[in-house]
């Protein structure tokens, strides 16, 4: 069902993701370790102290939004301490959050195999409610074989785990909206008198987030999905500009709805290009975690569609241990905001960001915001206002 417009709802008009910045901004996976594959000493490691440390410096630098993605075992068979299994349950995290902070958006990502769409509709009416409806849903499908194994959830076939979602989200949107009780009888799930109180803040629901890559990813993150992310698949602007493009025309012309397109960027900010693009190499080249990104890369490949080809897969490998294959923001400040222009002329909406340290990160991006601000590209903002 096609998302009612943001401005019709009151408190759904308040979320930040609906805020009025040209760029949004956000956090990407402080819950756990992030997105780089890196053994340097700096690199991030979850605490609850980090989370809030990180979350309330954004806050206060005026970010939209923190993304906390879901995670239940580590990509190297075995290795039970390796940091990528080590999470955070972001939809516990989210509550917490959502009252250390003032602002931000906090997002839980659930994969549909794991969670029953009753639990799931009744975690996310709470958090909302806990928030002051700043809440939203990250939706995935499940790809982790190892993670699914894990919880005695069969692996389907690509399309079939949208089908799957598809059956989910539509269950959790009905219990967050109507009054009465319901019976739904479908492929993968049986409601008997289904109904969940109290309803979130925000009507219809909370926003949707959904990452669709693949034909079959992208027409039901156009169909469902309030914010689409996607993986950008060139440096090039006009590339880049053909890509979002295409995302917004299906939404309009097929099924008459208007999304927003974001994409997650790792950032490595220094004095000059030279030293930033050092210290890139020194992360994720001379200290990449081979096993861990192998293991990664091999997953992600096998169950799903974003990689075109492996050829295309071993050139890109240091994006993937730069972060997880995100688009490169690499420089000075003036440096990095130039680029975060040039991606908003592309048409895109909003970037989550993420750092090998996000303290010493956000600590630097402090002196990229006015240059935003400046560029007509976000609104002045001050934390006491």
């Amino acid at each position: 069902m096609p998302a009612v417009p943001a401005t019709l709802d009151p408190v759904r008009a308040r979320n930040p993701l609906f805020g009025a910045n040209r760029l949004k901004l956000g956090l990407f996976g402080t819950n756990g370790k992030g997105a780089a594959q890196t053994l340097v000493p700096e690199a991030y490691r979850p605490s609850w102290e980090a989370s809030l440390q990180t979350a309330r410096m954004a806050d206060a630098l005026g970010f939209e939004a923190v993304l906390a993605y879901a995670r239940w075992k580590g990509y190297i068979p075995g290795e039970t301490r390796h940091p990528s299994g080590v999470t955070l349950d972001p939809f516990t995290w989210c509550a917490g959050i959502a009252q250390a902070t003032r602002r931000l958006a906090v997002i839980a990502t659930s994969h549909a195999p794991t969670l029953h769409p009753i639990t799931a509709a009744k975690q996310c009416a709470t958090i909302d409610i806990i928030s002051g409806g700043r809440f939203a849903l990250n939706v995935v499908g499940g790809w982790n074989k190892p993670e699914l194994d894990m919880f005695g959830a069969p692996m389907a076939e690509h399309d079939a785990r949208y089908d799957h979602l598809q059956e989910w989200l539509e269950i959790i949107q009905r219990l967050w909206r109507e009054e009465a009780e319901f019976d739904h009888e479908g492929p993968f799930f049986r409601i008997k008198r289904g109904s969940s109180m109290p309803k979130p803040l925000q009507q219809p629901g909370p926003p949707i987030v959904n990452a669709g890559g693949s034909d079959r990813g992208q027409r039901f993150a156009c169909e469902f999905a309030d914010v689409c992310f996607l993986i950008l698949r060139s440096e090039d602007t006009a590339d880049i500009a053909a890509q979002i493009a295409a995302y917004k025309d299906m939404a309009r012309r097929e099924y008459g709805r208007d999304v927003q397109v974001w994409t997650y960027a790792y950032c490595v900010q220094r004095a000059s290009r030279a030293e930033a693009e050092e210290y890139l190499h020194h992360y994720s080249v001379l200290h990449e975690d081979g096993p861990s990104l192998d293991a990664w890369i091999a997953g992600v490949g096998s169950q799903t569609r974003i990689f075109a080809s492996p050829e295309a897969t071993r050139a890109a490998r240091q994006r993937f241990a730069a972060g997880a294959g995100g688009s490169a923001l690499i420089g000075t400040a003036g440096d990095i905001a130039a680029r975060l222009e040039q991606l908003s002329e592309a048409g895109l909406d909003g970037v989550l960001l993420t750092w090998v340290d996000f303290v010493d990160g956000l600590g630097r991006f402090a002196e990229v915001m006015p240059m935003l601000e400046a560029r007509g590209l976000r609104e002045a903002f001050s934390p006491t206002a």
